[in-house]
């Protein structure tokens, strides 16, 4: 794809030459009868990201786009029609026998050296973006009480803390009433736990049980501190509050209790200022969700230049989405740094594959009406757009949901984290692996947002930009328009991210717009 940087905006952008689709770029679309190319005349208005066909295309014969197949016509297509889902038959799965493995070598750029930003150090080695007190949680049962006790740490205790950037409640639907020994059950028992150990949180780790859940404290493993001292014991372990503990009489003494621990906690964080860090400390966690079809031209081309210039710069990157790269699954396997990581990633979506399966769930459920509406015919197509955000490098390592990054000794590079497609659960599990900044491109639009990380929101469309002018940190839409180019906007990106990790509030913390953190539970209910 070669958008000229004119300043004006082309009617359809073709992704490859060898394409026999493009996608209409105006907002609103365009009428029939309007030449988009030569010899090519609409023969019906079709819709803004909308894929025209460029030539005759016989009913069973290979619709392309990013010189792929995207599926094959349901009927004979004349040039000029709009191809839409209603008339594309999508191709059979990839299968996960005989991939090819660690077959492409990826460009070889020079190390990018001299970049920084202004973050919090923590003893383990990790570096946060933010300097915020966590409030972890074992069981859904005590969310209310941690709500309002974090209400009050807020309105309180907060303003004699400037240096803490605020309180957040790790609140789940985990921690009782589950199978807690399933052999699943270790998916949202490690993530909980690594949710904890969020470089964000500076190593401060307050727990807050109810006393009967499946899900006791120790169970999590979490590292012990030295916390409050007690009138007879200045041991040291796990700072817990347990509500169904005898000393708490009324629900007035259990708020008093946790804003009693929260003060030792506020304390340490209080301490920490910024230093300057390399940008090789930055964990990035990158994510689209209410995509389109512009998504796949604008912005995640732009997110992928960018996570090449931080693999350069020796930082940690995360892409995800089990079902938006299962399709793509050939172009991971040959992009592997090695044979064994090529293995990992067809473990992962080989066991995502199983999962599905037994809730009788098929790949074509991902693609929802508002990615429809917004051009993707299928997952195919939102597959190829969706996996280009990764960039070029070499995947370098993989992991499973719920697992953190140093658990698996991962310090740097392009790394595969195997999470469900879901913006919820994703984030949810990208901030357990280690994530300390996170970045999400969107078509449709939408307001998500995270209380534990900054979240820098990319639009696809200038249209969206300007609509939602409040909600959106970037502007990709300015690719299409022919304003800017992909590397341009790419360094944009980059630049951005180390602003943001510096502490520079995106439109989602100014506004406060955050999500619920969501578990990825396969393990049954009892």
């Amino acid at each position: 794809m070669n958008i000229p940087n004119t300043g004006k905006a082309p009617l359809i952008i073709r992704m490859h030459p060898a394409d026999n689709v493009a996608v209409i770029v105006g907002v609103g679309g365009l009428p029939a009868g309007t030449e988009v190319a030569p010899g090519v005349v609409l023969r019906e208005h079709v819709p803004q990201g909308h894929k025209v066909a460029l030539e005759p295309i016989a009913k069973g014969e290979v619709v392309r786009r990013y010189d792929v197949s995207i599926g094959t016509a349901r009927e004979d297509l004349a040039s000029g029609r709009w191809v839409n889902e209603t008339l594309l038959a999508m191709p059979e799965a990839v299968g996960l026998e005989g991939l090819p493995l660690a077959t492409r070598k990826p460009p070889q750029h020079a190390p990018l050296e001299g970049h920084t930003f202004m973050g919090y150090r923590n003893a383990d080695g990790s570096v946060g973006t933010r300097n915020l007190l966590a409030i972890t949680t074992t069981v859904q049962c005590v969310a209310g009480v941690v709500e309002h006790a974090a209400k009050r740490i807020r309105e309180e205790l907060l303003p004699q803390y400037p240096n803490v950037d605020g309180v957040v409640a790790l609140n789940h639907t985990y921690g009782c009433g589950v199978a807690i020994d399933a052999p699943t059950a270790i998916i949202p028992i490690r993530t909980v736990r690594n949710l904890a150990l969020n470089p964000n949180f500076g190593g401060e780790v307050l727990v807050v049980s109810l006393g009967c859940e499946k899900l006791q404290p120790e169970r999590l493993d979490l590292p012990k501190a030295v916390m409050l001292k007690q009138e007879k014991d200045d041991t040291a372990g796990l700072d817990v509050v347990c509500l169904q503990n005898e000393q708490h009489i009324g629900f007035g003494a259990m708020i008093d209790s946790i804003m009693q621990r929260a003060r030792v906690h506020l304390e340490r964080l209080n301490a920490r200022q910024r230093e300057v860090c390399p940008a090789s400390a930055l964990v990035v966690g990158m994510q689209c969700g209410g995509s389109d079809a512009f998504s796949g031209i604008t912005a995640n081309p732009a997110l992928g230049y960018a996570a090449d210039l931080l693999v350069r710069a020796g930082a940690t990157v995360m892409f995800s989405e089990n079902t938006e790269v299962r399709d793509g699954v050939r172009q991971l396997t040959e992009r592997a740094a090695t044979p064994e990581v090529g293995q990992a990633i067809i473990r992962e979506l080989g066991w995502y594959d199983e999962y599905l399966k037994l809730g009788q769930v098929d790949r074509s459920a991902n693609t929802t009406p508002g990615n429809k509406k917004g051009g993707l015919s299928n997952i195919v197509e939102k597959a190829m757009g969706s996996i280009v955000k990764s960039g070029s490098s070499a995947i370098s390592g993989v992991i499973s949901p719920g697992e953190r990054l140093a658990d698996r000794g991962i310090t740097s590079g392009l790394v595969y984290a195997a999470t469900p497609a879901s913006d919820f659960i994703c984030g949810t599990l990208q901030l357990a692996a280690g994530m300390n900044l996170h970045i999400f491109t969107t078509g449709r639009g939408t307001p998500y947002g995270l209380a534990e990380c900054p979240v820098i929101k990319v639009a696809t469309r200038t249209d969206l930009a300007r609509r939602w002018h409040d909600l959106m940190d970037v502007n990709a839409g300015r690719i299409a328009d022919g304003e800017a180019s992909i590397e341009s906007l790419g360094w944009e990106i980059f630049q951005l991210m180390l602003e943001v990790a510096s502490g520079r509030k995106t439109w989602a913390e100014q506004l406060k717009l955050y999500n619920a953190l969501t578990l990825f539970n396969p393990a049954p209910v009892t």
